[in-house]
């Protein structure tokens, strides 16, 4: 099991950094980001808590000590707001194999 089973990179086009909400990727600011050879890509990293199968819970309002019932869906949470699943998230042993290729690193330099 990877020791970043949690963590998900999204490989997106630089044209739309200006829409990353910092607060919400590991990165601190768009001249941290690390960009594809060609500077046509970059890449975020967040956590995200993966919902198997769904579940009710009680939750307490912490303003009046209401108690309500809610359910959990299945899904996968924690993704950066701008996150459309029109670019491909990677799992760890996956973005390592990505940036590897020759669209991330200059082989000539080597």
């Amino acid at each position: 099991m990877s020791r970043f089973s949690n963590r998900r990179w999204l490989v997106i086009p630089t044209s739309i950094t200006s829409s990353i909400n910092f607060n919400e990727v590991l990165e601190h600011s768009a001249d941290s980001l690390r960009l594809s050879l060609n500077g046509s890509e970059t890449f975020v990293k967040y956590e995200v808590n993966e919902v198997t199968k769904s579940y009710d819970e009680q939750v307490t309002d912490p303003e009046d000590g209401t108690i309500s019932n809610t359910t959990v869906a299945k899904g996968i949470y924690g993704r950066p707001s701008f996150y459309t699943g029109s670019y491909t998230e990677y799992k760890h042993e996956d973005i390592l194999t990505l940036l590897s290729t020759e669209d991330w690193v200059d082989s000539s330099s080597h």
